[in-house]
């Protein structure tokens, strides 16, 4: 397989199934080549790992938009996305990053620990003895945590998945006429859920990031986060909350259930889960790209030259799987030292969720490893057809 076949192999279904001997071809062939239309493609750990710190790529945002897609506003869907911080370039990112940082915080995720291995546990104990894990699991657990960080009331959390996952497809290159309609109509849901909610913790505040968010914006006048700021990071807190994360549970999963003496590890010594969810992320991360654009005129070195405002596609898929960084990196090894997967991105846009990821993940696979001895694969699982965001829709376990 040459190059070009191997890159046009990820826009067919079949192609992104399993991307990563496709990724071999694109890497052995350069660590950056220009293809397609003129899009730039980057292949390697150690030049993903630079560009996603280069403070000189940015994102295309709110102002690149108006220029090809003039009434991208329209579709709100889009619209949360491109005014959330995720596509917002400095200095209007570091201010909004600073401020959903401040309320964000370390402290706040780490006081999730007994919420998340609750509604793990509770979970667990009602997964019948016939399941789709996708659905008794990977999904409930995430949004309920999310949902619980925002304030969401529980009986509203239901309710988001559909929506949420109708409006990720904002995040794909391809997407179809009425999956962007979808996105449309989920997000005017989100927007308008959310003004109730900001008005609702307005007038009575809780403990909640919500309120913590409210209050930055309005204690600052919209100064530290604009009321049209405000709402679509609220959206696009609560869908990268769990979207991602989903992910991350069914794909560790999976993996675990085809290697079952990893599994066996893990249960026996659950102080063993960190570096088993750093693994997972490495060798099949839910994130598989990331895009940038040159602010002007890149000199990588080695002939690697890139001009100005040019388009680039980071494979992070492929630098997750970098033979150069990681010996025989098609094998799943718990015990690689330093894994540095770069699923989370780096830089000024590294993931804010990331550490709640990370943390629902270590709590959630000793728990259904020691809860469920006998939790097993019962069938072929069926991935969902994404090329960014790489994951299941469904995934049949037996629990007997």
């Amino acid at each position: 397989m040459d190059y070009q076949t191997a890159l046009a192999s990820l826009i067919q279904p079949e192609g992104r199934l399993d991307p990563y001997p496709a990724y071999d071809v694109l890497r052995a062939h350069s660590p950056l080549f220009q293809a397609l239309d003129g899009r730039w493609f980057v292949t390697t750990h150690a030049l993903i790992s630079r560009l996603l710190r280069d403070p000189s790529l940015r994102l295309a945002d709110a102002a690149d938009y108006d220029g090809f897609w003039p009434d991208w506003r329209d579709n709100r869907g889009v619209a949360s996305i491109v005014l959330s911080m995720l596509q917002t370039n400095p200095p209007d990112h570091t201010r909004v990053r600073r401020a959903a940082a401040a309320t964000f915080t370390a402290r706040r995720v780490a006081a999730m620990r007994d919420v998340i291995a609750a509604q793990a546990e509770e979970l667990i104990e009602a997964m019948p003895a016939s399941a789709d894990f996708v659905d008794a699991f990977a999904y409930p657990l995430p949004i309920g945590v999310i949902c619980a960080l925002l304030g969401v009331p529980e009986a509203d959390r239901p309710w988001f998945r559909q929506r949420a996952a109708d409006l990720t497809v904002v995040l794909e290159p391809i997407s179809t006429d009425e999956e962007m309609r979808l996105a449309d109509l989920a997000g005017r849901d989100m927007e308008a859920y959310f003004v109730d909610l900001i008005e609702a913790r307005r007038r009575a505040p809780q403990e909640d990031l919500t309120s913590a968010l409210v209050a930055v914006h309005d204690d600052t006048a919209g100064a530290g986060l604009t009321g049209e700021e405000l709402l679509a990071n609220l959206v696009l807190l609560l869908v990268a909350g769990f979207e991602t994360t989903t992910n991350l549970l069914g794909t560790g999963i999976h993996i675990l259930l085809e290697h079952p003496e990893q599994a066996d590890r893990l249960r026996a010594d659950p102080q063993l889960a960190p570096a088993f969810v750093e693994e997972i992320l490495r060798y099949d991360s839910p994130a598989q790209l990331a895009s940038r654009f040159t602010s002007g005129p890149l000199d990588l070195g080695d002939g690697l030259e890139v001009p100005g405002g040019a388009p680039l596609t980071m494979l992070l898929g492929s630098a997750n799987r970098d033979p150069a960084r990681y010996r025989d990196p098609h094998r799943f090894d718990p015990d690689r030292a330093n894994i540095q997967p770069v699923s989370f991105g780096g830089g000024a846009h590294y993931c804010l969720g990331a550490p709640l990821a990370r943390l629902e993940a270590q709590i959630a696979f000793p728990l259904l490893l020691t809860m469920l001895p006998r939790l097993s694969l019962a069938g072929p699982a069926t991935r969902r057809d994404r090329l960014v965001l790489r994951g299941y829709a469904t995934l049949p376990v037996t629990t007997g």
